[in-house]
């Protein structure tokens, strides 16, 4: 237990997560801190540190290890095809089962999960730990990242024209590219002057990332407490909901597997192509949530399946991970 809770904290499974819960009971208890306009605006700040967040993550882009993890293409097509065609396909062909007036947003939110890219750190940690493919781990997820800033909102546009109500394809592609894809490529500009100083500073800036998104959570949450959406998801259901996002875990984790067994992959290809493309990340869907549900109450709706998610994939990664690692001793 000790070793599992030592790969956990590394992935990132720590008191962040007690945070997240403790934002979603202020947000009920106390929604007004979070929609107010004056004297102050939670939402605005927010929305100036997801374009913190993204310059940041450039400014941490290594052009070198990129390099050293393109050569092996058919990981990096599996692992990206997983990523935003197989998890968007799954929920597809599961939405006759929910009705669009009682439970069509939390199809919504489910969608939003799958169309987002894969997690960068935990991958790596769990890619490292299970002894497979780093440089492929690193190489995956920092392109998953880049392609999920368009293939999200091409995903929400094309399929859920409902939810984005006025929010128009063109709008959304504009405020992407100022908010995140304009900070992302000055932050890798700017790698060769500063990118040791993010490598020296990856706590400081993780706090920073961690804080944008309590912040969005608080206020995305309080938004939707005040006008009572999630009314009508009793306890059950969000039960029910947890053992989805873990089935689905599962299922493409298994689906993966299989499919690296019939292509032939080595161990360490098997394992990098697991563990990254069943996860699904954090930050990049609550930061694009800022985006494509911009003054929608569903933003904290959305947000529900993705940190049920979140948790659920460090816990069943982390022991995975474990036996991984047992098995090559």
């Amino acid at each position: 237990m000790k070793r599992i809770q030592s790969i956990l904290k590394q992935a990132g499974f720590d008191g962040f997560l007690g945070a997240l819960v403790l934002m979603i009971v202020l947000a009920y208890f106390f929604p007004q801190a979070g929609i107010i306009e004056k004297p102050i605006s939670l939402e605005k700040i927010a929305n100036i540190g997801v374009s913190g967040v993204f310059f940041f993550y450039g400014l941490k882009l290594n052009r070198a290890k990129l390099k050293e993890g393109i050569a092996n293409w058919r990981m990096h097509l599996l692992i990206q095809c997983t990523t935003f065609l197989l998890f968007p396909f799954l929920i597809l062909i599961i939405k006759p089962l929910f009705n669009e007036e009682g439970s069509g947003s939390l199809w919504i939110a489910l969608f939003f999960l799958s169309a987002l890219p894969s997690t960068v750190s935990s991958s790596v940690v769990m890619v490292s730990i299970a002894g497979g493919n780093v440089p492929g781990a690193i190489f995956n997820a920092s392109i998953s990242a880049l392609i999920g800033v368009f293939i999200t909102p091409v995903w929400i546009s094309l399929c859920l024209p409902a939810a984005s109500g006025t929010i128009e394809f063109s709008e959304i592609i504009l405020k992407l590219v100022v908010q995140v894809l304009l900070p992302v490529v000055a932050g890798a500009l700017l790698n060769r002057y500063g990118g040791a100083f993010a490598e020296r500073n990856k706590k400081g800036l993780r706090m920073f990332d961690q804080s944008v998104i309590l912040l969005i959570v608080y206020s995305s949450f309080s938004k939707s407490f005040s006008l009572r959406l999630f009314a009508h998801l009793s306890w059950a259901e969000l039960l029910l909901l947890a053992a989805g996002m873990l089935l689905l875990f599962f299922v493409v984790l298994i689906t993966v597997g299989l499919l690296t067994k019939v292509l032939g992959f080595s161990r360490q290809d098997r394992i990098t192509s697991v563990f990254c493309a069943s996860k699904k990340s954090l930050v990049h869907g609550t930061v694009m949530s800022k985006v494509l549900f911009a003054g929608n109450p569903l933003a904290g709706v959305v947000l529900l399946p993705l940190m049920m998610y979140h948790a659920l994939q460090l816990i069943a990664s982390g022991i995975l991970a474990q036996q991984f690692s047992k098995s090559t001793k």
